[in-house]
């Protein structure tokens, strides 16, 4: 899955905007949106609010987990994990990127937001490199993907697929030879252990 396919998964996330105009219901083919009253919060997608906000029809009000005090939680549950925690939102990357750069002025210390963002996800990389890494070493088939996000779970795809699959041809000449040296050595044993009783 490209970047751009998990960005338009993560836009159909829904979020809170406050209108500043007023409209009917929209009907769209997810469902229906709205109805839209100045000032009234109202629930629609992420891709709808970030048009409605660049046309500067709206306000946006960001996911309750988008504060820098909950994300600093967030960051010390992950650092005192050794697994991965559960993230507020399978598209929380996507969904911070999204909304830091077209709303800013509506996240409260978007700067410090953006960066505990950026410690999460590195936190988050730095564990599944020393995954992959323990991995690859143990030789094992498959990996347990647990409070992985989609984006996370894409950024290994361009190597662990390949290296799985050179570990299991490695592994797999391996049993093949060993199998080839203990039927030879059974053969041998056959053949220095039968006895001649013919004269």
């Amino acid at each position: 899955m490209d970047p751009e396919e998990i960005e338009f998964l993560a836009e159909k996330e829904y979020i809170t905007i406050i209108p500043t105009f007023n409209n009917a219901v929209i009907h769209l083919i997810t469902g229906d949106v709205g109805p839209f009253r100045a000032s009234i919060p109202t629930r629609v997608p992420l891709w709808m609010a970030v048009t409605l906000k660049q046309q500067q029809r709206c306000k946006i009000q960001p996911p309750d987990w988008m504060t820098v005090e909950k994300l600093e939680e967030i960051k010390e549950d992950e650092k005192q994990s050794a697994n991965f925690t559960k993230m507020p939102s399978d598209h929380y990357m996507v969904e911070a990127k999204v909304l830091l750069d077209c709303a800013s002025d509506d996240i409260p210390k978007a700067d410090e937001v953006r960066t505990v963002i950026k410690d999460i996800w590195d936190i988050r990389m730095s564990k599944i490199r020393s995954s992959v890494t323990k991995l690859v070493k143990n030789s094992e088939f498959y990996a347990a993907v647990d409070n992985l996000t989609v984006m996370e779970i894409n950024s290994m795809r361009p190597i662990l697929p390949h290296a799985l699959d050179q570990l299991y041809r490695i592994k797999s000449s391996r049993r093949l030879k060993a199998s080839q040296n203990s039927s030879n050595l059974s053969s041998y044993l056959r053949r220095s252990t039968s006895f001649n009783f013919t004269s």
